[in-house]
């Protein structure tokens, strides 16, 4: 099958940064002592989280869905939904579920029940490559999220690239930056003392280059994760990650 010349162009240009450099998460330049957080489910304070979500789907998905049927989805979003017209991330696809067919409010970004509920789902993809959906709906987010990782923000004037791609690997601060994958979010990370999506990490990073950053589930917040998803491509999901 053809490609659509938008899609075909994002999917080289992800290709293109793959080749450039090998995939490399950034668990692999923790210090051992997080890495043995992440890896030992007993000491992996996230898995609190996970354990909640666990309660939570029993108690209003398993209704309709087997927890075993759901390993692999967390690996396939975002997406694009039909019946929003928009493309969701999976935090998204658990709050259109809630109103569609639960008839129950929305939990809010950020809120104990969405990132209870989202690092379950992710666990139970862990260890499976990430596998964004060959569909050309989303072709449109990717170009998107491509260009953003390329724009320069804030008074500091840089971008997404100039770290992760041009300097990933070198040090910041005495940090080591990373190559900026999402394989392990949402992430438990030492300084939040919590764990937290990846939007809640990109805003970080706009803060820390002095830009106002993007409002929560807007568009150029899911084009980007959808972008960074598709740059992951083949990487597996670490949920629940541990970061300092």
């Amino acid at each position: 099958m053809r490609l659509p010349g938008t899609l075909a162009a994002a999917l080289a240009l992800v290709a293109g940064l793959a080749q450039a450099e090998p995939l490399r998460s950034g668990f692999d330049d923790m210090t051992p002592a997080v890495q043995a957080l992440q890896r030992d489910d007993t000491q992996n304070p996230a898995m609190l989280w996970v354990a909640d979500g666990q309660r939570r789907f029993a108690a209003d998905c398993a209704t309709c869905h087997d927890a075993s049927a759901m390993r692999g989805v967390a690996a396939r979003y975002p997406a694009f939904d039909g019946a929003a017209g928009r493309v969701l991330n999976l935090a998204g696809r658990v709050n259109a579920c809630r109103e569609r067919h639960l008839k129950r409010p929305r939990w809010a970004t950020g809120s104990d029940e969405l990132l209870a509920m989202e690092t379950y789902l992710g666990h139970l993809s862990r260890g499976l490559p990430i596998a964004p959906p060959a569909d050309a709906r989303l072709a449109p987010a990717r170009e998107l999220g491509a260009r953003l990782w390329r724009q320069r923000l804030g008074q500091l004037d840089l971008s997404c690239a100039q770290c992760h791609d041009a300097h990933a690997g070198r040090r910041l601060g005495g940090s080591l930056i990373p190559q900026g994958h999402p394989t392990g979010y949402p992430i438990y990370r030492l300084e939040w003392q919590g764990p937290g999506t990846l939007q809640r990490r990109l805003r970080g990073c706009q803060v820390g280059v002095r830009a106002e950053p993007w409002d929560w589930d807007s568009d150029e917040m899911l084009a980007l994760e959808t972008f960074l998803m598709q740059r992951a491509a083949g990487m597996a999901l670490e949920t629940p990650g541990v970061r300092p």
